[in-house]
């Protein structure tokens, strides 16, 4: 049998977040983040489950306070009770593979490692996130795989039909898989992702990113053949170099047969800056894809707008909706980074059916 990464606005069970608590980063504007995260799951929720990564069973019932006095439905929510460093479901959370056979959907579950960017920040707990939700909330009938091999969520797009786009700068950084070159990268990925075409950025980056320039802040896929992609047009900005010439490499690109790219350009924010002055990843290509949505990010800018306009020529058959993200940023990091989509057959019948949560 043979399975394949899919797109993100393919159908989808749930989606997974890693709830931040007061032993995070997240400690000193917890009151600022949370109301995000529960704008976030009232929309997803709407459409779909959720699988909540919870720190404790204390953080789990403070979370279950939360969605009540938010009127939300708990019915619809499953927790996943392990310990965690962080939030970032994007990049520890499981890489799952689609296959159908007699036209009925199997997945597959990967677990690759996760060192925190190349062991910038402690991640040992994170790394074993996808164990316990394999154990606790997985469809007993499904696949899963431990790999050997350090991969971020963030760090990949695809189209669903084989081609792989990420970034030179993080995929081929010796700080993740030093002994491989990069035709060995692609090899595993061939055949652990089921790739067939390879798109690799050498330019384009976000100041104030800890990632090594992970694909989902810049460009993003999206149906008939199309490329979302962040554009500056301010040339007294530190990006506009860079960025000029990753829209040329966009312009290069080609599909596997060998067609051009149609390219959406996403506006550019003002910059933002936390009370350090350190300048903060503000970008309107971290977005989330759910069932028949697209949550987006916003900054309170001037921009905002035009952007949800250029995301719906790149979705027109989903409903756009804007979500206030300027504090979310003041941990390097937006929509998309904290969530994971998991895809029709992660869940379990019984799960599905959500009689466990009351």
């Amino acid at each position: 049998m043979s399975f394949i990464l899919p797109a993100e606005w393919g159908k989808q069970d749930a989606t997974l977040f890693t709830w931040p608590h007061k032993n995070t980063d997240w400690e000193p504007i917890l009151d600022k983040i949370e109301p995000i995260y529960l704008a976030l799951c009232k929309h997803i929720l709407s459409v779909q489950a959720l699988i909540i990564v919870t720190h404790d069973l204390v953080l789990k019932a403070h979370i279950k306070s939360l969605f009540r006095h938010a009127d939300l439905n708990l019915s619809k929510v499953h927790f996943v009770i392990t310990p965690c460093n962080d939030t970032w479901a994007r990049d520890h959370g499981p890489i799952t593979l689609v296959s159908k056979t007699n036209n009925k959907q199997k997945i597959k579950s990967l677990d690759f490692i996760f060192n925190g960017w190349g062991n910038k920040f402690e991640s040992a707990l994170d790394n074993k996130i996808n164990q316990a939700i394999y154990k606790q909330s997985l469809n007993k009938n499904a696949l899963t795989q431990k790999l050997n091999f350090v991969l971020e969520g963030g760090a990949i797009e695809t189209d669903g039909k084989g081609t792989l786009l990420s970034t030179t700068q993080c995929l081929l950084n010796p700080n993740r898989n030093p002994a491989l070159n990069k035709q060995q990268i692609e090899h595993y990925l061939t055949q652990s992702l089921g790739v067939t075409h390879f798109l690799w950025l050498n330019y384009g980056y976000l100041a104030g990113d800890d990632t090594d320039s992970h694909i989902d802040t810049l460009v993003r896929f999206a149906p008939n053949d199309t490329l979302v992609y962040v554009s500056c047009n301010d040339k007294s900005d530190i990006h506009f170099n860079e960025l000029s010439k990753m829209k040329n490499e966009l312009k290069n690109f080609r599909t596997e047969k060998n067609q051009a790219y149609k390219l959406i350009d996403l506006p550019w924010p003002s910059a933002k800056y936390n009370n350090e002055n350190e300048r903060l990843p503000a970008t309107y290509a971290n977005y989330l894809i759910i069932n028949n949505f697209v949550l987006v990010p916003t900054y309170q800018d001037k921009q905002d707008n035009h952007a949800l306009i250029q995301i719906q020529k790149a979705y027109p058959e989903h409903k756009i909706v804007g979500i206030d993200c300027l504090a979310l940023i003041n941990q390097f990091g937006s929509l998309h980074c904290i969530s994971m989509q998991l895809p029709c057959g992660f869940l379990s019948t019984q799960n599905k059916e959500l009689k466990h949560e009351k």
